[in-house]
């Protein structure tokens, strides 16, 4: 059963039901909450109004907000700048900097409905078939999300376009080193081989930045119906995108390295190969120089886990528990460790 927001830690029940009313067009007070399951940085909530109309709101996490992350402006401005193109995306109905509604800022957006699957049990409940149409589809958006115009759509100021990797190497090892639990030097032996075999960017576009089946919402036939947490969007190189994709990708007996209990390993999803060749096909793209990609893809992904194993311990993500207890992210950037270094050293 849903809770008044002033039963769950992290948002203020009136003072957003105010802000709903004046800013929300149609929205009917009083509102109910529920804290969404997922979401191990943003925390995200489902809102439903006295009319049973449903909406999402998105918040950064309670305590440990590092600079530049969780940009509450940022994800609003993507999906509004998307609404008209190709890509999937839920609609956005507003955005609140005032930190006095509920002390960070936060968005609203349209409950869109479908699965989102997390786990390999939820991936169970999907019938072969619509696992092999999720593979597809997954590829071919990720592919229009690439081909997307950002100057026609007016993203063209979201970020610098040229130096992606390098600036992402700078931005990932920062965050690591304020967040980290323990020392790793791997983490920084890793970053300073990439950094001395940056390969040539080349045409810059749309990065997503946290592109995986369970930040979409899937649809009847297995199709995207709507692509989420674009909190790390910017532009870029676009091949970190499809890397990181394919880290995030379990095939059966794969160890639970990037995701805990990763739905893709449940047997009649694509394989990590064949979602390769499909998201070239889409999008016309060479995928030059992987071997890199791949490797900065694990490192990336050790470093966000480190990250989010930081605030659970800290007592940032609110009321949810990850499943497994907060130290099986500990166990994984261990793993994602390894596997990053095992992959640079093949970077010549």
């Amino acid at each position: 059963m849903a809770l008044r927001m002033d039963h769950i830690r992290g948002i203020r029940h009136d003072a957003v039901s105010d802000w709903f009313k004046a800013n929300v067009a149609g929205a009917a007070l009083p509102l109910t909450f529920e804290l969404i399951a997922g979401g191990h940085s943003n925390l995200t909530f489902k809102a439903t109004d006295a009319h049973g109309r449903c909406y999402v709101l998105r918040r950064p996490p309670l305590r440990q907000v590092l600079a530049t992350a969780h940009d509450m402006g940022r994800e609003h401005k993507v999906i509004a700048a998307l609404a008209n193109t190709d890509v999937p995306v839920p609609r956005a109905f507003g955005l609140c900097e005032d930190e006095t509604i509920n002390e960070r800022p936060f968005y609203v957006m349209e409950f869109v409905d479908g699965r989102v699957v997390r786990t390999q049990e939820q991936a169970f409940g999907l019938a072969p078939e619509l696992r092999r149409s999720a593979s597809r589809s997954i590829a071919d958006i990720l592919a229009r999300i690439h081909a997307v115009d950002v100057g026609l759509v007016g993203l063209g100021d979201l970020g610098r376009k040229e130096d992606y990797i390098a600036r992402q190497l700078r931005r990932w090892l920062r965050q690591f080193e304020e967040s980290k639990t323990r020392e790793r030097p791997e983490i920084q032996q890793v970053h300073d081989h990439l950094v001395a075999r940056i390969p040539e960017q080349g045409p810059a576009g749309i990065v997503h930045g946290d592109y995986r089946l369970d930040n979409c919402i899937l649809g009847e036939s297995g199709q995207v119906v709507a692509v989420l947490d674009w909190e790390l969007c910017t532009l870029g190189d676009r091949n970190a995108d499809i890397a990181q994709l394919l880290v995030y990708w379990a095939e059966p007996n794969d160890p639970d390295f990037a995701l805990d209990n990763p739905p893709t390993s449940v047997p009649g999803f694509a394989s990590r190969a064949e979602l390769q060749d499909r998201y070239q096909q889409a999008s016309g793209r060479d995928l030059d120089n992987f071997e890199f990609y791949l490797a900065f893809a694990y490192w990336k992904v050790a470093c966000i886990l480190e990250g989010v194993y930081s605030r659970y311990v800290g007592g940032a993500m609110g009321d949810k528990a990850p499943p497994r207890g907060a130290d099986s992210f500990a166990a994984r950037v261990d793993a994602l460790t390894e596997m990053a270094t095992a992959a640079a050293e093949q970077v010549a």
